[in-house]
């Protein structure tokens, strides 16, 4: 196979710093950025690179968010001009944990369709750094204009923000997947106490990767019992969640990878041993969560790990090597329910123990991977980056063995066509709570959260009290439900 517009993966590098650390730089994010290119670059002349994509900040990711110390008003091509770099075309994504991977998986259809031969994806985030120098008097002003073209998608935040959740109360992340996980825990007919240890011990092997990971921003092995103990350090952040099991985004991480043609590869001489090849990829968006007939699962995200194998010609055993997105633990074992991954699960340690930058983490997880496939010729390696509710997934499996570029069938088309359930913006009536959560607040506030269904099939968010919540299976029970002008309440 020597299709010379085949796209390999040539280069990857990674960075970190730690607060107190020796040789603790308070770099920022561009910064941390230009240093993880710098590496991925090691021994190309920066000069070939002809697109530059950056995984978007989360101080940039909604229109809410600020930048309190300043940021580049052109984010890759201020990662390009500190590496040599002056690339034709410089993207900046949009919101979302998909992002790495799903940029990955569009510049290599770029290179495979001849309209690019080099390009590099970037990715950063200083928030630890960020957060410190605040409190300093002497701050930096991390400011920088850059000029050149650039495509700045926007937020693009559907699928990642839901009125009607945010209406009652579903603001935080860990609120909002703690309703999977309450309704997964009812389907597999658990106990609390059950689950909960289910979590630890999903998380515990991840610790331990964690710990042999310089880059790690938590590199403290734990035990299931420790992970989900609830303490004054473990605070529970929303029902079932304690914050140990919860990732982590005060970091300072940066993280690139180098896409190139076989062709441009062999020009440059990069060595064969090198190249990394993608051996199956998907990308997919799943129905608004109010929509989905089962709020136990995320089958858009499944159905993209099952065609990215069969791309590969792969079956869940054949993966040696995984990194499946753990920003919560529903978001892996949404995978693992249907797809029956003999391998372990992180290649970095997890969003809860590696460390969660912003909507960039995943770039680390494909940089992981590369280094992986390196180490083991011919052994299969996938990546799985998730955003929003269990919403945008995008997959990539990655090997050393020379694979043809292969498009992706319209996996799209197949979830637009599910079922959907109808919502009820105003309900009242006899109900069926179908999930639930309780958000717990710093100053020992608790709201009480549901999801729950009329008798007439409509689904609706409401607000409860959390005593209703807390004694017997709250999955099931019947509740009647009242509108009002601030939302929906069920008693």
């Amino acid at each position: 196979m020597n299709d010379h517009h085949t796209p390999v993966l040539v280069g990857a590098g990674q960075v970190s710093e730690r607060l107190g650390d020796p040789g603790y730089r308070g770099r920022s994010p561009v910064e941390l950025a230009a240093a993880a290119a710098a590496l991925a670059l090691a021994g190309v002349d920066p000069r070939v690179v002809d697109t530059i994509a950056a995984v978007r900040q989360f101080e940039i990711s909604t229109p809410r968010a600020v930048a309190p110390l300043g940021r580049s008003d052109n984010l890759p091509r201020s990662v390009a001009r500190r590496v040599g770099a002056d690339p034709a075309r410089a993207i900046l994504d949009v919101t979302g944990g998909q992002s790495p991977q799903r940029l990955v998986t569009e510049l290599a259809a770029s290179i495979a369709a001849g309209e690019s031969r080099a390009a590099l994806v970037v990715g950063a985030e200083a928030i630890s750094t960020i957060a410190h120098l605040m409190r300093s008097p002497d701050r930096p002003d991390f400011t920088e204009h850059a000029p050149g073209g650039l495509d700045d998608r926007g937020y693009g935040l559907d699928g990642l923000v839901d009125a009607e959740l945010a209406r009652h109360g579903l603001t935080s992340a860990a609120a909002q997947y703690a309703l999977f996980e309450n309704a997964r825990r009812a389907r597999l007919g658990q106990t609390r106490d059950e689950y909960a240890l289910g979590m630890g011990a999903l998380f515990a092997p991840f610790t331990r990767v964690a710990a042999a990971n310089p880059h790690a921003a938590a590199p403290t092995e734990r035990t299931a019992e420790e992970l989900v103990t609830v303490s004054e350090r473990n605070r529970v952040i929303a029902d079932p969640y304690p914050r140990y099991v919860v990732a982590r985004e005060k970091v300072n991480q940066g993280a690139a990878v180098l896409l190139m043609s076989v062709a441009k590869a062999r020009e440059l001489g990069v060595p064969a041993g090198r190249w990394v090849y993608v051996h199956g990829h998907a990308d997919v968006r799943d129905q608004d969560i109010l929509a989905r007939p089962d709020l136990s699962r995320g089958p858009a995200s499944a159905l993209a790990v099952t065609d990215a194998l069969a791309q590969a010609g792969a079956t869940p055993s054949d993966v040696a090597a995984a990194d499946l997105y753990s920003c919560f633990p529903v978001a892996v074992t949404n995978i693992t329910d249907a797809v029956p991954l003999t391998c372990p699960l992180t290649l970095t340690g997890g969003l809860p123990f590696f460390g969660g930058p912003g909507n960039a983490y995943s770039l680390h997880a494909v940089a992981e991977a590369v280094a992986f496939c390196r180490a083991h010729p011919g052994d299969l390696a996938l990546v799985g980056a998730n955003g929003g509710l269990l919403s945008k997934y995008s997959v990539g499996l990655y090997a050393t063995t020379p694979a043809p570029w292969t498009e992706q069938p319209d996996l799209q088309g197949q979830v637009d066509a599910w079922p959907k359930v109808a919502a009820a913006t105003e309900a009242d009536g006899p109900a069926t709570i179908e999930t639930y959560t309780i958000r717990y607040s710093r100053d020992g506030r608790r709201t009480g959260i549901v999801l729950a269904r009329l008798d007439d099939g409509r689904r609706f968010a409401a607000t409860a009290d959390p005593a209703l919540l807390t004694t017997g299976e709250p999955v099931g029970a019947r509740v009647h439900a009242t509108s009002t002008a601030t939302g929906n309440t069920v008693r």
